[in-house]
């Protein structure tokens, strides 16, 4: 009753907004986890996050924001409001000599912000194409593939203050970002992104040297397009698509490590991958841990290791998210016994 109440509240703060009751989230999680939201809010316009945040401070109300659901795995059904943010639009608002500045909302698709941004001829984030998720999730986790990161493109962002309902404007240096981390990622529903500013080079700056993009690329003249379509062929190649194989991309972070704690596994271990990642520390591959412990292929109920890249755990068709949870942590485990490793889950677990 409690909760019919307070969801009866809202219509004195957006009487227009249609709220929905017991929605699966099925198709708002690219695990495709069947679980119930008690309740489900969509947002298409500015207009309403003020409003909305008033009413959930006010009656203390549990919610979660939602994108598009690629970087969460839910373990249960949620009791609370679901707010699905699916604001749309992008345009150019400013140039300097060097840059072109391009705002986008959060609710556009990230995959189709980039192929736009190539269509509208701005070059700069061709490499972080195919990747799951929305505009305003994408700065959460500093979203990175084959040589790029996000932060390398980035400008600013808009965010709401959940607690006092004011919008925050936050530089590169405000959103702290690292691997895989921002500001936002470690205060989780302190704050609501509502646009990114993106600073793409006037001058093509080609990030080719990863490994698999050169030798792909061959001889050919670069193009935002052709690097945009390799990576997509090399991602295609690697990776499940989540229309067809529910799953959530890599799982795990790639391990940070000292080259103290790296010398000794180097020489147990001589294949063992190390990439440079800054003066004290390397990064190693996650994937190849997984590996190395015989999980990739493997099956726990419905949940199973996709079988051409050990990062990427999927659901077969009616896993719940405990499954997959589960499946994860015994990953975990095995890597821990065995190299002393201790792999960190990459989506939020609910």
């Amino acid at each position: 009753m409690a909760h019919t109440l307070k969801i009866k509240s809202i219509t004195a703060y957006l009487p227009h907004m249609n709220i929905k009751k017991n929605v699966s989230l099925q198709c708002y999680n690219s695990f495709a986890i069947d679980i119930k939201a008690d309740y489900f809010i969509e947002i298409t316009q500015d207009a309403d996050y003020q409003p909305l945040m008033q009413w959930i401070n006010r009656y203390n109300i549990p919610f979660i924001i939602l994108g598009g659901g690629s970087n969460i795995l839910f373990t249960q059904d949620y009791h609370g409001v679901a707010i699905y943010i699916n604001t749309q639009g992008k345009r150019q608002i400013a140039a300097t000599k060097s840059h072109y500045l391009i705002k986008v909302n959060a609710g556009e698709n990230w995959h189709e912000f980039v192929r736009w941004s190539i269509a509208q001829n701005y070059t700069g984030l061709e490499n972080l194409s195919l990747i799951p998720g929305t505009v305003g999730a994408a700065p959460m986790q500093n979203i990175g593939a084959y040589g790029i990161e996000l932060a390398d493109r980035f400008h600013s962002l808009c965010a709401l203050h959940i607690a006092t309902g004011k919008s925050q404007h936050f530089d590169k240096n405000a959103c702290e970002f690292g691997y895989r981390h921002s500001f936002f990622k470690q205060h989780l529903d302190e704050y609501l992104i509502q646009s990114v500013t993106f600073k793409l080079p006037k001058q093509a700056d080609w990030r080719i040297n990863y490994a698999g993009v050169k030798k792909q690329l061959g001889q050919q003249a670069l193009s935002a397009q052709l690097i945009s379509d390799t990576i997509i062929a090399l991602r295609q190649s690697k990776l499940p698509d989540p229309n067809r194989v529910p799953n959530a991309g890599s799982f795990f972070k790639n391990p940070i490590l000292t080259h103290k704690q790296m010398h000794p596994l180097q020489q147990q271990y001589a294949d063992m991958p190390a990439y440079p990642h800054t003066k004290h520390y390397v990064k190693t591959s996650a994937a190849w841990l997984i590996d190395q412990c015989g999980w990739k292929g493997r099956t726990l109920g419905q949940a199973k290791v996709y079988p051409k890249h050990a990062l990427v755990l999927t659901n077969k068709g009616q896993a719940t998210g405990a499954e997959i949870w589960h499946l994860a942590q015994r990953i975990q485990a095995s890597v821990l016994q065995k190299f002393g490793i201790q792999l960190e889950a990459e989506p939020r677990i609910i």
